[in-house]
């Protein structure tokens, strides 16, 4: 049997989002610290794009996709909310927002372990 990547990936970015939860969790903590600066973790995205991973085109008839219609865009900074009157920058707007961002993460990641876990059940019990 290959080995499942599909399981790996939703295990790494479940330790992601933890480790993400944790640090939202101390901004949210220090919300009342003077001059204490708001964190985050780099994005899951931007993580698993610096793996240079790549698809294969197995087959003349698989599309080629790579450039189609793809973008990249960048920030400028802008988009932070701004520092307190206690002069951190932490928002409990922002954190808030950013723990339910985690939270459909983790929503995200079992549901996907649920749905593989029930076809491969189902794989297992069709072969018996």
């Amino acid at each position: 049997m290959q080995p499942i990547f599909l399981m790996d990936l939703v295990s790494r970015h479940a330790n992601w989002a933890t480790f993400r939860q944790a640090t939202i969790t101390g901004n949210i903590a220090n919300a009342n610290t003077p001059g204490f600066k708001a964190m985050d973790v780099e994005s899951f995205t931007s993580v698993l794009d610096k793996t240079h991973l790549e698809l294969a085109k197995t087959s003349d008839s698989h599309l080629d996709i790579r450039g189609a219609g793809t973008r990249e865009s960048r920030l400028d900074g802008k988009e932070t909310w701004g520092v307190t009157y206690s002069g951190n920058s932490v928002s409990l707007d922002q954190e808030m927002l950013k723990a339910d961002e985690v939270n459909r993460a983790y929503t995200l990641d079992m549901n996907v372990m649920r749905s593989f876990h029930r076809l491969m059940m189902t794989s297992v019990r069709s072969q018996g």
